[in-house]
């Protein structure tokens, strides 16, 4: 039986999850330990996580129903036409390059500051002042670089590179120094010291004062749309969870305007119908209901971004419900997720995109890309609609699956929804644990581009015919990759961390 009486939290780093543990031993809540793990991985991991970006946080607390807190990056109030700082760089994960779109000109007004600050407000029992402490420690005395983060530096060299104040932010003496390597100590105590004075300022600093002001020249310096007027306007929205049944699972996860949950409910439909009682991992028929279900999902967006269905959340939601008549309603980012004692929830998946270059003058951390980011931006670069939510792929998602409740995310942008249901399906239909759940291969279809991880190591002997009759369209991943992203998940009974993005679980025994 589960110990009702066990803490556990898994995140992508193992400075974030101590910090967490560190306040679930205080005695603070799971809320608590979220927003603590938050900061925390701003300094720990900052390719992934920053103030300048945002996310969305799942709840659930004793005796409550599940919430969602969205505080995603929101699109500006007016565009600016003229001398815009937006051009491409290029990801190189190794076996793939991806396009990514930076400068200050592809900035949304942020939201994480905010959303931290609305979750430790209404759920948090422990001060904010408390709650920094394991993050500003950390930017002070410097952090040792592990092999995850080091990776995400070379993959986002050009933006690392983009400014001296970006180099600096990770590092590098000059903006042509060598990149620092896995065990190089990186330190940021401009970082540390704003963390400390917005806990005592509060989240009005970020959005109203001085320091709204500042981030406002430097976008109108430096050819970006954000002004003070859009994060002065920022508000959290606490929305209800979507909610539908998988075979004997109920799940919950993150609602519209975001596409998160209606992606890993699109997979989670689908597979369900394409796996079969008695099917084997890795056989033919797990890994053709796999590409099937990809496929349907991604068809089904196309469906779901129609002018018609993006009017407003109420008629998208319509829309996914009517998909095919047979739905049972029924890159950048980190997730963590934390199981607290008394048998509380609270997850988080948040992003910076992967930054936009910018370094916000004295503050140590760099503003996101959203507006450069494509899977965000599908009508195409400059079309978003003015003041709205982006619709994020982000999925914070809680299960029940026969008297178990699982809480799990995943980073990766739109390898996010893949991820997650795949997790899911080695759960609910192969029986595995939540440790080989998530260290399992996976497979990930994008438009016709089939990439396959580490085939030869993991797979069972059967994949391979099947890999063979797909030579020309599949692309071969020597062994796991970031690309294919990071799920950290906690259960009433167990915890595990995505070793593809130097995950870390731990386990709090009772006093």
């Amino acid at each position: 039986m589960p110990n009702p009486s066990l803490a556990r939290v898994a995140s992508g780093h193992p400075e974030t999850t101590a910090a967490a543990l560190d306040i679930l031993r205080d005695g603070g809540n799971a809320v608590d330990a979220l927003v603590a793990a938050a900061w925390t991985a701003c300094v720990v991991e900052p390719i992934f996580c920053s103030p300048g970006g945002g996310g969305h946080a799942m709840i659930r607390l004793p005796g409550r129903a599940p919430v969602i807190a969205d505080f995603f990056a929101h699109t500006p109030r007016r565009r600016r036409l003229d001398d815009l700082e937006f051009y491409p760089i290029h990801g190189n994960f190794g076996t793939d390059v991806q396009e990514f779109h930076v400068g200050m000109g592809a900035v949304a007004t942020p939201g994480l500051v905010a959303g931290l600050f609305a979750l430790a407000e209404r759920y948090g029992t422990r001060p904010m002042s408390v709650l920094v402490q394991p993050a500003v420690g950390l930017a002070e005395t410097g952090c040792s670089l592990n092999s995850t983060q080091a990776h995400a530096l070379e993959i986002l060299e050009p933006i690392v590179r983009a400014t001296p104040q970006a180099a600096g932010m990770f590092g590098l003496a000059a903006q042509d120094a060598p990149l620092p390597g896995v065990g190089a100590v990186v330190r940021n105590r401009p970082l540390g010291e704003w963390i400390r004075q917005i806990a005592a300022d509060g989240p009005d600093a970020m959005h109203h004062g001085e320091q709204a002001r500042a981030i406002a020249e430097d976008s109108r310096r430096h050819g970006g749309h954000l002004r003070l007027a859009d994060l002065a306007g920022y508000r959290v929205h606490w929305r209800r969870p979507m909610k539908w049944t998988a075979g004997e699972a109920t799940i919950w996860s993150n609602p519209p305007p975001a596409f998160g949950g209606l992606m890993v409910a699109l997979m989670t439909t689908a597979l369900e119908q394409r796996l079969p009682p008695g099917t084997a991992f890795g056989s033919a028929t797990h890994l053709d209901g796999l590409i099937g279900a990809m496929r349907s999902s991604q068809d089904d967006r196309r469906r779901l971004e129609q002018p018609e269905a993006l009017a407003c959340s109420r008629r998208l939601m319509q829309t996914w419900r009517a998909l095919d008549g047979e739905l049972r309603v029924g890159r950048g980012t980190t997730h963590i997720s934390i199981r607290d004692a008394d048998g509380g929830f609270a997850g988080m998946t948040a992003s910076n995109g992967e930054g936009c270059g910018r370094v916000v003058p004295g503050a140590g951390f760099m503003l996101n890309n959203m507006l450069g980011e494509e899977d965000l931006n599908r009508p195409g670069f400059h079309n978003w609609p003015l003041n709205r939510r982006l619709a994020s792929m982000m999925a914070p998602t809680l299960v029940s699956h026969r008297g178990r409740r699982i809480l799990l995310g995943s980073g990766g942008s739109n390898r996010i929804r893949t991820a997650i249901a795949q997790v899911l399906a080695n759960l609910m239909h192969f029986g595995m644990d939540l440790g080989d759940a998530i260290d399992a291969p996976r497979v990930h279809l994008e438009g016709e581009r089939l990439a396959i991880e580490h085939p030869h190591a993991c797979w069972p002997g059967a994949v391979a015919p099947w890999l063979d009759r797909r030579q020309e369209s599949l692309r071969r991943w020597p062994r796991p990759s970031l690309y294919f992203g990071g799920v950290h998940a906690v259960a009433d009974d167990d915890a595990a961390a995505d070793p593809r993005r130097g995950g870390c679980a731990r386990s709090l025994e009772p006093r």
